[in-house]
Parts: C-alpha cells; structure tokens; sequence
C-alpha cells in the first residue's frame, strides 16, 4: 500500500468515527461531565441566538431566515470560544483550524435549524418559539461534530 492509500484509509478511519452512533454503556463519568458543559454553553449560545433573533425579528422587522443566520453567527462566535476553552479545552491545537472545522460542523447544525424553522414557521407557529426548538433539535449533531472532529 502506497502513502495515498494509507492516507486515504487513515481519512475513512476518521470519518467512521465522526459518524459512528455513540455505545452509551462505554461513556465515562467525564464524557457525561463534557456534555453538561457543552450544554451549558449552548444554552448561554441559546440566549444569545434567541435574542438577536428577536430583535432582528421584533426591531428591525427583519426576515425569520435572514434574522437566524444572524443570530446563529454571534451565538457561533460565543460558543466557539467556550467551547474550545472550557468544554473540550482545546487551546493546544491551531485555534484557526478548530474555528474552521468548528465553523463547517456548525454549518450542518444551521441547515438543519434553518429546514425545522421553515417548517414549524409553515406550521403556523410563532418564530420565536419555532426557532427555540429548532435550536434545541439541532444540538446533539452540534455536539458529536464538535467533540469528535471539530475539537479532537
């Protein structure tokens, strides 16, 4: 096997256990402590998320769509920092790579967000409380894309 083919399955290695389904009997006491603090900074990504987004919404007149790309970049920016300090304490690798792998992962959770919003706004409820649980649906592939790519 030539370097590309070593490379190549080293990346299909990585990709497996990005997308492997996590075995809950094999999860440690600090596997569970991280999920806390990752919700924890969500939830203050949260606050900030829902408050841009009303006062995009509610202040500016803003577009639900438009108002929640917003909102999702400065809650981004919030929950990178706290996340790459307090909840994966990834600060020995490059903060540029992180934010960038960070950033795409976050992404895939915008999409979705953006797709359920959609949704629940077409199902006639509110905004705000359609992008409330948007947010909350979309957390788990968050957590998993970040703590098994973006800050591993």
């Amino acid at each position: 096997m030539g370097p590309t083919n070593v490379q190549d399955a080293e990346v299909r290695s990585s990709h497996r256990r990005v997308l492997r389904v996590p075995d809950l009997r094999r999860t440690t006491r600090a596997d569970w402590v991280q999920l806390v603090q990752f919700c924890a900074v969500g939830a203050s990504g949260y606050v900030v998320n829902l408050i841009v987004f009303s006062l995009l919404v509610k202040g500016v007149h803003a577009h639900h769509l438009t108002a929640a790309v917003v909102a999702f970049c400065v809650a981004w920016l919030n929950n990178f920092l706290l996340n790459r300090q307090w909840t994966f304490g990834a600060t020995h690798g490059s903060a540029v790579r992180q934010a960038g792998r960070y950033f795409a992962s976050s992404l895939l959770s915008l999409v979705l967000n953006l797709a359920i919003l959609e949704a629940l706004v077409r199902l006639n409820m509110a905004e705000i409380p359609a992008q409330a649980v948007a947010i909350v649906a979309v957390t788990p592939v968050g957590f998993l894309l970040g703590r098994r790519w973006a800050f591993r």
